[in-house]
């Protein structure tokens, strides 16, 4: 795999965290999608102050990108969408006040060589987005459903990893809460802006 070999070097190169190097994967050009797990793990990490402003520095790092690298953009607006209901509300807080930024993105032309429209991707999950982002209603319920799927997954995952594994399940619910309290007593939303 090409794509892997030469993203592992760009890591390398740019000396990425493993927040951003996280973010690269799941915004990668690969012809998939990013796997719920990683997106489950960013999501983690935007509750960390400093891990939450790599991330968000290159999810906009990528939807800056255009033509050929339409898969990161599209790719960025997925995870934004996954982190915006699972992430920190400091995630759905940044993008409000740069909404104008994946507004943009409703007119972004990318035809592939086969002349298929692959720019269509980006202009549907943009405007769904801003829909999302404008109606605080929907985007609390969206959230609030969103999290409590999340809590069954991983009460899911891990009741099976204590059986095979003997790991405690109180294990991750920790670093949760210490994330947590630690991003609440660090101030206003304002200053966790990119």
């Amino acid at each position: 795999m090409p794509s892997t070999i030469r993203r592992q070097m760009k890591n390398m190169v740019n000396n990425y965290s493993d927040a951003e190097k996280k973010v690269r994967e799941a915004t990668s050009n690969d012809p998939w999608g990013p796997s719920s797990s990683l997106m489950s793990e960013i999501a983690d990490l935007t509750y960390n102050v400093v891990a939450f402003s790599e991330i968000m520095n290159m999810i906009w790092k990528r939807l800056n990108d255009h033509g050929k690298n339409w898969r990161h953009v599209y790719k960025a607006l997925t995870l934004l969408d996954y982190l915006i209901k699972t992430g920190s509300e400091r995630v759905a807080l940044q993008c409000k006040e740069n909404i104008f930024a994946i507004q943009t993105l409703k007119d972004f032309q990318y035809v592939d060589k086969d002349g298929k429209d692959q720019g269509i991707n980006v202009r549907e999950k943009s405007k769904q987005l801003v829909v999302l982002l404008k109606d605080e209603e929907r985007l609390k319920g969206e959230r609030s459903q969103a999290l409590k799927t999340k809590e069954r997954m991983a009460q899911v995952s891990t009741g099976s990893t204590q059986m095979g594994f003997g790991r405690g399940s109180s294990q991750p619910n920790l670093s949760t809460s210490y994330s947590e309290e630690y991003g609440r007593s660090e101030g206003s939303p304002a200053s966790y802006h990119g």
